[in-house]
């Protein structure tokens, strides 16, 4: 006869699990839906090219700016107590952007959802550290990791049907349901947890990071617009190494640092590192540019786009589960460098259709772009509490989210203003218009404002700037083959061939 109290017991790890994935499954879904919306929001609240790439941009790097400063919280202060206040708080500012009134403030509520993102998940994770061992552990973060494929499958879709049905305002309406949910769920059956050891948060070290990663990001931002050696963009770029380097001084010098710096000695641990920033630019900034391009640009209606961008998701429902099922008999290096080959190969495929193509000629390359990334995501979360001791989970999660969510945010900045200098050079090719017309209508183009574009250069035809746009994508694609395929040989390289567990060992000694 079973034991009552440990069939009890396996049903509240796994009610935790579900409140955690709960709250995954909402933070794609934000992130997802304005980028759908982006078009519908700058028709209703208007805003410069700056403000409507912040739309995107401000959840993601308060989010991936707030992770290790949220896990060092979550381990000193309690995982549960930080997770409640992450979902109570991320539910709250979801629904306050359903109401923003100007594009200022829909930018400060993505801001504070990415802050509240921040407390959730980090808590979330550590929590789920706590709560599963060995097998068991690999196995729930794999779920974690589904969650979060499951947001992305179907929050363009979902986006996309309650946009025309209800206006863009409604997509943040499943957001505050599941974070609802989700924390009846943990106020119930998480149980609460400590780092014995913790000493708080050290502030010098995340007022540092977030500096520096904010004039970064805003520097990546403003340049399209005001040109690389623009004084405000050359002092924002200095600023942001400036604070980096006071980051790194701060970080070596405390007894109990929010970044252990000696953990990046350890090649396996760069690899999953880079590993967490490779999906960025191979994956991610694709859910941004993608609906804008076909929405904004194209024309195509939010359904539509919402319904094409499955075949860039979709993957990520099934394949997670099977990379952890199918490192029985691979190593995860070879997993995970392999499916950053068959991303860079889809990359290169998407490359060749031109902007306008029937839909029929983009599923494949989505597809392929999709089953590639989904290798290595479902073996990423794991591998990253895998690589220091348990107790520590709070600052494994904080490292590796930081580097993965920061890097999303980045590389959406640094994207978009590559995609800006080349929609410039293809204008100038083409011979339109005159430096500064050219330079304003890029910008345009990028957060899919057609009509501003084409008053801009009025000489041009609607299928002219659609075309030199669909050129500029389609460099911007083989930039990003490439980088992917360098990405996938370091991550073969580094990560090696050695089991988590001889990586904990190292760690722990050190």
């Amino acid at each position: 006869m079973a034991n009552p109290k440990k069939a009890r017991g396996a049903a509240e790890k796994a009610l935790v699990l579900v409140a955690v994935c709960l709250a995954a499954l909402s933070m794609p879904l934000t992130f997802t839906g304005p980028a759908v919306a982006l078009p519908a929001i700058g028709r209703s609240l208007g805003g410069s090219p700056i403000a409507l790439y912040w739309v995107t941009n401000a959840f993601m790097l308060t989010f991936g700016s707030s992770l290790m400063a949220a896990g060092a919280l979550a381990d000193a202060y309690g995982r549960k107590r930080m997770f409640l206040t992450g979902v109570a708080a991320f539910g709250l500012f979801s629904a306050l952007a359903s109401v923003s009134p100007s594009i200022f403030w829909l930018d400060l509520a993505r801001a504070a959802q990415g802050l509240a993102a921040a407390l959730a998940f980090a808590g979330g994770a550590a929590a789920l550290a706590q709560e599963f061992e060995g097998p068991g552990r690999m196995r729930a973060f794999s779920m974690l990791g589904t969650s979060f494929g499951i947001g992305l499958s179907f929050g363009p879709i979902t986006s996309g049907l309650l946009i025309d049905a209800f206006g863009w305002t409604s997509i943040f309406l499943p957001v505050v349901a599941a974070a609802a949910l989700s924390f009846g769920i943990a106020a119930r059956f998480m149980r609460e947890s400590r780092d014995p050891a913790a000493t708080g948060l050290d502030w010098p070290g995340a007022a540092s990071f977030t500096a520096a990663l904010a004039l970064l990001t805003y520097g990546f931002l403003k340049a399209p617009e005001a040109g690389w050696s623009d004084p405000a963009v050359v002092g924002l770029l200095a600023g942001a190494v400036l604070f980096f380097t006071v980051f790194g001084i701060v970080e070596r010098r405390a007894a109990r640092p929010m970044l252990d710096l000696s953990l990046f000695r350890y090649p396996r641990f760069v690899g999953v590192q880079l590993l967490a920033a490779a999906p960025a630019y191979a994956f991610v900034v694709l859910l941004v540019l993608l609906p804008v391009r076909f929405v904004g640009v194209e024309g195509m209606g939010e359904i539509a786009a919402g319904r094409l961008m499955i075949a860039l998701s979709a993957p990520l429902l099934v394949l997670p589960l099977v990379a952890g099922w199918l490192t029985r008999w691979l190593p995860a290096s070879v997993l995970c460098a392999g499916g950053l080959v068959v991303s860079a190969a889809g990359l290169f495929w998407l490359s060749g259709v031109p902007a306008g193509a029937p839909a029929t000629a983009l599923v494949l390359p989505m597809l392929t772009i999709g089953i590639g990334i989904s290798l290595p995501w479902g073996l990423m979360d794991g591998l990253a509490v895998s690589v220091v001791p348990t107790e520590r989970a709070g600052m494994a999660t904080g490292i590796f989210n930081t580097t993965r969510v920061a890097g999303e945010g980045l590389a959406l900045a640094v994207v978009g203003a590559v995609l800006s200098a080349l929609t410039v050079g293809h204008l100038a090719g083409a011979g339109l218009g005159p430096s500064e017309s050219r330079v304003a209508a890029a910008q345009r183009l990028v957060t899919g404002d057609l009509a501003a574009a084409q008053q801009l250069l009025p000489e041009s035809g609607h299928d002219q700037l659609v075309a030199q746009y669909g050129l500029a994508f389609s460099s911007l694609l083989v930039v990003l083959t490439v980088v992917t395929l360098i990405t996938a040989v370091v991550v073969f390289l580094f990560m090696g061939r050695k089991a988590g567990e001889e990586v904990v060992a190292e760690v722990a000694e050190a």
